[in-house]
């Protein structure tokens, strides 16, 4: 939409359901629809502007601050130069669509054909939100366990839908759920799962038992299963990840989504892809070409190279991880905070609790003036924010220097004793 610069401010009018002069004026003063009124600003826009205004370290939204394999980087570059900035396929450039399909082979043991069950996206969030949109009927419901990343409420509501959370808590040091409160959640109109491990924000890995629980549901109420795997390469200490689409009877019921993004550090590139039966496939690209129509193609060219190349790159970047979420898991500890030692993913989940703080939110907001440090409240991504108000979320995904400044600066709030101090 061009800015305006007229006298007044533009107005738009529709006539709500019902009419009269009090709907027109609610449509005046607040064009958006009303599904998504609650949503507004996204947390990590909010908290990495805040890091700007303030010169305060980043440690909230989880992009890394060093880039991907040199090597990919350049191919993506050649790529321009020779030419490839025009469209590509809808479904994707070819080349991508067999290095994701052969990855699957090779990782996994999952056959997708290229030519009908891969179908890349502008990151994992489109293809999420594509998949919601293409799959939910309006009333349909959605489970999905809390705390859960900001964009899956969104796309439940942009299909009209009804989200069912299932929370996760802390328990021997990891999250995890009731399977009895799982499949509580599962009534007559739930139609999909949302999956997403490694999970963000919990940085948990779902065990084979806790994905046994998830599967049974599926087939027993024969819901489909729309999998966030964005982490599937970043695991540590030896945990395994395993897709929910290897297990029994899950292949044919699981559209499966990862991305280039958090594998490779370039999640600029907003390369993303999905993996499902045909039907799915199908019925996902019939709402992605009214939503993006492709994703660009010198990312496309680079990522293949990626995926066929850049393997020993990765698993030296899991390692680094590795280290850096020792060096800010321990950091923050000294500093008075209990953490939560994650099995994968870019974030140490903390409780504040012991540093006298309950309400993340509003320690988030003035963590930069304490302390120099922008982070993100876990609270925002619970239908309950009570269950998760004494969370934050720190990203380690960052220079060794950056992460112990970080901590350094932290160290103030334990020194301080809380807010009363």
């Amino acid at each position: 939409m061009g800015s305006y610069d007229g006298p007044d401010p533009p107005r738009v009018v529709v006539a709500a359901s019902g009419g009269g002069p009090a709907a027109t004026l609610e449509r005046v003063s607040d064009p958006l629809v009303a599904r998504m009124r609650e949503f507004g600003t996204t947390i990590f826009a909010e908290m990495s502007a805040l890091a700007v205004r303030t010169g305060s370290i980043n440690l909230g939204q989880g992009f890394p601050d060093t880039d991907g394999p040199a090597a990919m980087l350049e191919r993506a570059v050649s790529a321009i130069r020779d030419g490839f900035n025009q469209y590509p396929p809808g479904p994707g450039v070819p080349e991508l669509r067999r290095a994701v399909s052969e990855h699957r082979k090779a990782h996994y043991g999952l056959d997708y054909d290229p030519d009908g069950e891969v179908l890349v996206t502008v990151g994992a969030t489109e293809a999420i939100a594509a998949a919601i949109l293409a799959l939910c009927e309006p009333g349909d419901e959605v489970i999905a366990f809390e705390p859960y990343y900001d964009s899956y409420a969104a796309s439940v509501a942009l299909a009209g839908a009804v989200l069912r959370p299932v929370t996760l808590r802390p328990a021997e040091g990891r999250f995890t759920f009731d399977p009895a409160e799982l499949r509580a959640a599962a009534g007559p109109r739930t139609r999909a799962i949302l999956v997403n491990s490694p999970h963000n924000p919990t940085g948990t890995v779902f065990t084979r038992a806790e994905l046994e629980e998830i599967a049974l549901l599926c087939r027993e109420r024969d819901l489909v299963a729309v999998t966030d795997e964005v982490y599937e390469h970043l695991t540590f200490d030896g945990v395994e990840h395993i897709p929910p689409a290897t297990l029994p009877g899950m292949r044919e019921r699981t559209v499966m989504i990862s991305s280039a993004g958090k594998t490779f550090s370039v999640t600029g590139w907003k390369t993303g892809w999905i993996c499902a039966p045909p039907e799915f496939v199908r019925a996902v690209q019939t709402v992605k070409q009214f939503l993006t129509f492709t994703a660009a193609a010198p990312w496309q060219l680079a990522v293949a190279h990626g995926l066929r190349h850049e393997l020993d790159w990765v698993s030296a970047l899991r390692a680094d991880l590795q280290s850096k979420r020792d060096r800010l898991a321990a950091g923050l500890t000294a500093a008075g905070f209990d953490v939560y030692r994650p099995q994968g993913t870019y974030f140490v989940q903390t409780d504040i609790r012991p540093l006298g703080f309950a309400d993340g939110l509003a320690l988030t907001r003035e963590l930069p003036s304490l302390a120099g440090v922008v982070a993100i409240p876990t609270q925002v991504f619970y239908a309950h924010p009570e269950r998760g108000s004494h969370f934050v979320r720190f990203a380690f995904c960052k220079k060794d220097e950056v992460i112990d400044e970080a901590v350094r600066r932290l160290t103030r709030l334990g020194e301080a004793g809380g807010p009363a101090a």
